[in-house]
């Protein structure tokens, strides 16, 4: 089952993208009775059609009736306009686009289908009050069409093309809804086509026995041959093989819908939304067997009336479509961890679609094998030719056999591995500079069977998604960027696991906001500001505008291989700290959107500058792994703007006191940036704090953080009583004043000025002077010699240990492994009403953001669209076939081109 949600972006992502959700009413196939157009005799085996849940409102008939009527009104020559606005996204459910051609079976479809629009015009005639007129109207068309429905088909076929071209012209993409349900028709119109085949089939067997005049005449009929046509043995032998090439034509629909699976079970691994279920897969699996076992039967019935060549061919096709079908239908459902650390324990599971047909009678089920095999093994398992059972396994991985399974009530026949543990692992030769944490691996599952009455042996393989087997802790984080960059870059069909070396910018872009809402569990993605910071950093390039990176590609060196300009790490182990600090520690801050985080501190003087007193901003340290600091405005006894970054927070900092409590703390911190007032803004972030004494009469010892300055700024401090005395943590010393003199300021932003110059206008040696503002930031707290807390009643600021008391925070650690889960004291405040609540940190026209642009969208469509385009009548190369599902603009925003974001002229960002 695919779920529309889950394909096009999933959950009501606001700033990144509105949740692709079901279209309301029939998705698959049209309204049409299977008697009617499988001819007598047929049996008929039509999947059900999965419904979507919820109501989609970006139908293609949606975005159509947003439209001035007069793009549209020549559209509607044939077939009335306001007859068309009844039938709304009804018409867009049938299947108009596949009933190509005039033979019968294209014939009953239309025939049925005219009934059907004739009704449903009819329904919503009555349902809005239509008077008399209206139903006249259709009563005219009804008979009208009924002298040729293939005229109705070809005029409503016209018509939705119109209205696509229309569509793509004003809004540069089709609704993703739109091209699954194409899809889904697609299919069930071909499946249909194929069970009257087999109908057609059937009765010209019992012609060719009965032998009478009558039913040669209805064979003519029936295979439209001319009067003078060819023996019917012949003409037997020429149907079957026509059905036989339409089942393989089918076959592939399946096996296509089957890799798009795959794919998104992939994407899922960097956390696009995905759903598991098999189920309409499995249906369609099935019903081609059905299909297949009936016309084994009917080649086998013909008997003599085909030649011995032309029934051996027909029997060697019908065995490889079933083979095929079979070996690809095996799947592994639930995938083991990506990253994979030896001695722990792990869980895997496979499925196959077709065991219940296959092995539901069977005394006893086969055994499943699970082992590791290196990306050669991979590679040779894909060919052709590859090996078979025996591909020697690269690791020992105990518990690695369980028995297939039935579930009659799950309709299921799968096999769960719930214990499995690679014991160890053995290392390959690894290319040029390629590091263990870049050697990939993956988990073969394999089972074999023998399958009718024949006994014919069947090696059924499903190889794992790659996977990084790492030894130690350390390695998980470049273990990750492997797996990330595969996950997102990898192409369906490939070569065992070959992926691009170099990507579009934008693509990237993509990923790493879809990793960014998954791993932090946020609805709020990044934003094109966001990604202009991450691209300076990235290209070790300063350029203020957009378009300086729109076209540019990034490789996998500079992603995870090279250490930036000046640090000692790489990109994404920058990034990977971010996310793990705003995962622990920040999730309701960042919601909440009170966080700019992705922002450079040169970038930050040019917002702040001329900000009054006291205004401030959250952004993440540019040389910390995993830290976030606190950017303000204060005045220098000469009354010059100057900007302090307070030294960053670390998540062991954040534990012992939160963003938000630290923020209250320091009476200088007044409004945030633009002029929201920190109380307004961080009020639900605040923890309580008890007043007077407790239930046992002790009196609360609260820790609060004090900033310590070289210089008298006129700002207060914060009144503290002076028998809590200061407890240094000991954090790294210095941070940053920028001081612009007043006529620097002139020069540099003159008043009024709508553009931000870029850095390179403003020389450090000449502009800035570099001063230590700060020394410290402490932390005051009680003397821990004088205090008497209750003993069994820890105040939920301190950390409860042996002594109850204070623990000291060690000194900032920045190794790549992450150390061990931290508790902070904000994480559990209002996470979830601070989902519901409005944005509250940025004002409205101030921030550049989710207001002025489109979300981002998954990197799925990129993957799946020339797949759903292909063989719904749209070429490749036409005017629609060549538009992705929705237009892409820079950096995966839909809808809108960002060539005219250039931040020099926005003052506000």
């Amino acid at each position: 089952m695919l779920n529309w949600e889950e394909v096009g972006g999933g959950g009501a992502w606001t700033g990144w993208g509105s949740p692709w959700k079901g279209p309301d009413g029939a998705l698959g196939a049209p309204l049409v009775s299977a008697s009617s157009v499988h001819g007598p005799g047929a049996r008929t085996t039509v999947p059900r059609t999965e419904m979507p849940s919820k109501h989609q409102i970006m139908s293609l008939w949606g975005l159509v009736s947003q439209m001035p009527p007069e793009k549209l009104q020549r559209l509607y020559v044939d077939f009335p306009h306001h007859l068309r606005h009844l039938l709304g996204d009804w018409l867009e459910n049938q299947p108009w686009e596949f009933l190509v051609g005039s033979d019968v079976f294209c014939h009953n479809m239309a025939s049925t289908l005219l009934s059907a629009t004739v009704q449903h015009l009819q329904a919503s005639a009555r349902k809005q009050g239509e008077g008399s007129a209206i139903l006249q109207h259709i009563s005219t068309l009804e008979s009208i069409y009924q002298r040729d429905p293939l005229k109705l088909v070809a005029t409503f076929r016209q018509i939705l093309q119109g209205e696509k071209k229309a569509v793509m012209e004003q809004f540069r993409h089709l609704p993703m809804p739109f091209h699954w349900k194409q899809e889904e028709l697609k299919f069930n119109t071909a499946l249909q086509r194929l069970q009257h085949r087999v109908g057609e089939i059937r009765l010209l067997q019992e012609t060719l026995q009965q032998g009478t005049e009558a039913g040669q005449v209805s064979l003519h009929s029936l295979i439209q041959t001319p009067a003078n046509g060819t023996e019917q043995s012949e003409a037997l032998a020429s149907l079957l093989q026509d059905t036989v090439g339409e089942l393989e034509a089918v076959q592939a629909l399946v096996l296509k819908r089957i890799q798009i699976w795959k794919r998104q079970q992939q994407l899922a691994g960097n956390g696009a939304p995905f759903d598991e279920s098999m189920t309409l897969l499995q249906e369609r699996c099935e019903s081609l067997v059905d299909i297949y076992s009936q016309l084994q039967q009917e080649v086998g019935a013909a008997g003599g009336e085909l030649e011995p060549k032309t029934r051996a061919a027909l029997i060697s096709r019908l065995d490889e479509v079933l083979r095929i079908l079979v070996t690809s239908s095996f799947l592994v459902e639930k995938q083991p961890p990506q990253v994979l650390k030896t001695q722990t324990k792990f869980s895997a599971g496979v499925r196959f679609l077709l065991g219940l047909r296959f092995l539901g009678a069977s005394a006893k089920l086969p055994l499943v094998r699970a082992d590791m095999v290196t990306e050669k093994q991979a590679r040779e398992l894909s060919m052709p030719q590859g090996p078979g059972a025996g591909a020697e396994s690269t690791g020992e991985i105990t518990n690695n056999t369980v028995p297939l399974e039935i579930s009659v009530s799950g309709n299921c026949c799968s096999a769960l591995f719930k214990n499995l543990l690679l014991k160890k692992i053995k290392r390959c030769e690894r290319k040029g500079t390629e590091s263990v944490t870049e050697e990939k691996c993956a988990v073969l599952f394999s089972t074999s069977f023998t399958l009718g009455p024949n006994k014919l042996p069947i090696q059924l393989q499903a190889l794992s998604l790659p996977l990084v087997v790492i030894v130690h802790g350390n390695q998980d984080n470049n273990a990750k960027a492997t797996i990330l960059w595969d996950n997102a870059f990898s192409e369906m069909d490939r070569v065992p696991f070959v992926v691009a070396e170099r990507v579009p910018w934008e693509k990237m872009c993509e990923t790493l906001n879809l990793k960014f809402m998954a791993e932090v569990g946020t609805n709020q993605g990044l934003l094109p500001e966001h990604f202009l910071f991450l691209a300076q950093k990235i290209f070790n390039d300063n350029s203020l505008s957009i378009e300086a990176f729109q076209h540019r590609s990034v490789s996998w060196s500079q992603f995870n291989k090279e250490i930036l300009l000046g640090r000692g790490f790489t990109f994404w182990q920058w990034f990977d700290g971010v996310l793990d600090l705003t995962k622990r520690c920040l999730k309701s801050y960042w919601s909440d959107r009170l966080i700019i985080g992705f922002i450079s501190k040169q970038y930050v003087t040019s917002l702040l500058l001329n900000e009054p007193d006291g205004t401030f901003l959250l952004r993440f340290s540019d040389s910390e792994i995993g830290g976030i600091t606190i950017a303000h405005v204060i005045r220098g006894q000469d009354g010059s703007p100057q900007i302090e970054n307070i030294q960053p927070f670390s998540a062991k900092d954040l534990s012992i006191r939160s963003l938000g409590d630290r923020i209250r703390d320091l009476a200088q911190l007044k409004n945030l940036y633009p002029k929201k007032p920190k109380d307004e803004a961080f009020r639900s972030h605040y923890k309580h704090e008890q007043i007077g004494k407790d239930g046992r009469g002790y009196v609360p010892a609260i820790i609060k953080m004090t900033v310590e300055r070289d210089q008298t700024i006129p700002t207060p401090e914060p009144q503290m009583s002076t028998t809590v005395p200061t407890y240094d943590l000991g954090m790294a010393p210095d941070s940053m004043t920028m001081r612009i003199s007043p006529d620097m300021v002139s020069q540099v932003y003159p008043p009024h000025s709508h553009s931000i110059p870029s850095y390179q206008a403003l020389p450090l040696e000449e502009s800035v002077n570099v001063l230590r503002s700060f020394q410290e930031p402490h932390l005051q707290m009680p003397n821990l010699s004088e205090m008497n807390l209750p003993f069994d009643q820890p105040h939920p600021h301190y950390f409860p240990g042996p002594s109850r008391g204070l623990l000291p925070c060690q000194p900032q650690e920045h190794a790549m492994s992450s150390p061990e889960s931290l508790l902070c004291t904000d994480v559990t405040m209002g996470e979830n009403s601070c989902l519901n609540q409005p944005v509250g940190g940025f004002t409205q026209g101030t921030w550049v953001g989710e207001d002025m642009f489109p979300p981002l969208l998954p990197p799925t469509e990129q993957d799946l669209t020339k797949l759903l385009l292909e063989g719904q009548g749209e070429s490749a190369g036409g005017s629609l076939g060549a538009q992705p599902l929705l237009q892409h603009s820079s950096y995966g925003q839909s809808g809108i081109s960002m060539s005219h974001l250039d931040l020099r002229a926005n003052p506000s960002w």
